[in-house]
């Protein structure tokens, strides 16, 4: 490891053990060696609960407020209305994250989503109808998220020793992408069945077991004591200072923002369907489109001891962003819509393993009253990414048409990521 750009995570709250030897298809499973330390064990799996409850609520939120308005703009406007509270808190709540015991900022963040959550189904049960409620309440759960995401990934550090952090990385991806999966085709299932109150209500219950998760949790205060107690402007910018003198962090957010804002092409997914794929059916194709992604990355999860120890872990973040753009350049020219989603699940582990790395680059790189603050970065860059793609693509299909506008967004990930690998050596020689 570059010790001018990173630092081991000694402070990892279990110690290192021997590593067994494993043999034929053990090699190719998902490693579960964080799963033996009970505190990490606790928190994933009340993570198995929420991965799918949460996305009840991601789709109840929209359907409901269309159900109001009948406009799919107001769905839109939703979505940024949630954005700007997560983006701020995200921020400031990575700078919380640094100066207070992260278990005691995750037993507050969690009860106010429930409590969110509680107010969703009241608000639905009772049949008030407000787009202005739906919109308050979102902006407010996503503002607890937040502040609960730093704390979360930035714990993940205290709890497994350092050369674990991958492993424990791709369970916890594993089964949020599950949860992208299963979430949305079960509120599918469930809606037309319960309606859509008891959706939000499964996810409030479901948020109740994370509560009581984190409570058993040890404590997390800062390590350096209690001398330092403010989450400011002024910390949040001591964050942003530290990414651009630690470039081997720079480089790990610069490859997502590359990979995500040029090449991921959802956006374009309804005109594909019902252009290039409508002899499937365009339900069926637009199904298949949003699914391929996902189940890639469960697919690349669950092989993920293939990858999970690998040491060079800048390289494994190149050739991920790489492969990546290679699979949606592939994408983009296929007229067959099974080839079409054999390579958007190429994309999905790639993405997984980018996604693997990276977090195991910000947990181990990032000494551990700073992890909050770039944990706070490095969820405003996943969310936002996607975001600004939808616009890029939207506007690059309209122009081009939307084949080319994947194929040219996934080449242009493939150039400039190998260009910044080639002009900033410290994301290829970073390892541990």
């Amino acid at each position: 490891m570059d010790t001018s750009e990173s630092s081991t995570a000694t402070d990892a709250g279990a110690p290192a053990e021997q590593e067994p030897s494993r043999g034929g298809w053990r090699r190719w499973a998902m490693d579960t060696r964080p799963l033996r330390i009970p505190a990490y064990r606790r928190l994933w799996s009340s993570t198995i609960v929420t991965a799918v409850g949460s996305q009840l609520t991601a789709v109840a939120v929209p359907k409901q407020i269309y159900d109001i308005t009948h406009s799919s703009a107001w769905v839109g406007y939703a979505s940024l209305a949630g954005l700007v509270p997560m983006v701020a808190f995200a921020l400031w709540g990575g700078a919380v994250a640094d100066t207070v015991d992260r278990r005691k900022l995750l037993l507050v963040t969690n009860t106010g989503i429930a409590v969110t959550s509680l107010l969703f189904w009241a608000q639905a049960a009772t049949g008030l109808g407000s787009v202005v409620v739906l919109m308050v309440l979102l902006a407010l759960q996503q503002a607890f998220f937040g502040l609960n995401s730093p704390a979360r990934s930035a714990s993940i550090a205290r709890l497994v020793p350092a050369e674990q952090l991958p492993a424990a990385n791709a369970l916890g991806s594993t089964v949020m992408q599950t949860g992208l999966v299963a979430g949305p085709l079960l509120a599918g299932a469930l809606i037309p069945v319960v309606g859509l109150p008891v959706l939000y209500l499964v996810d409030a219950l479901a948020l109740c077991v994370t509560v009581w998760a984190v409570f058993r949790l040890p404590a997390l205060p800062p390590l350096g004591g209690p001398a330092a107690r403010r989450a400011g402007v002024r910390e949040i910018a001591a964050g942003f200072r530290y990414i651009a003198l630690h470039k081997v962090l720079l480089l790990s957010f610069l490859a997502d923002i590359v990979a995500m804002v040029l090449g991921m092409p959802r956006a374009l997914f309804p005109q594909l369907a019902a252009q290039t794929y409508g002899s499937y059916g365009e339900g069926l194709a637009l199904g298949v489109l949003f699914a391929g992604i996902p189940v890639g990355a469960v697919l690349g999860g669950l092989f993920s001891g293939v990858f999970s120890r690998a040491r060079r872990h800048g390289w494994m973040v190149i050739g991920a962003v790489v492969g990546w753009g290679v699979a949606i350049a592939g994408f983009g020219l296929s007229g067959n819509l099974w080839v079409a989603m054999a390579f958007l699940a190429v994309a999905g582990v790639a993405d997984m393993v980018s996604m693997v790395f990276r977090g195991a680059i910000l947990l181990s790189a990032a000494t551990d009253e700073m992890r909050g603050r770039m944990q706070g970065v490095f969820t405003v860059v996943v969310a936002g990414g996607p975001r600004l793609a939808d616009v890029l693509h939207g506007t690059a299909g309209s122009a081009f048409g939307p084949r080319a506008a994947v194929a040219g967004g996934g080449v242009l990930v493939v150039v400039v990521m190998l260009a910044l690998a080639a002009a900033v050596p410290a994301l290829r020689r970073y390892r541990v």
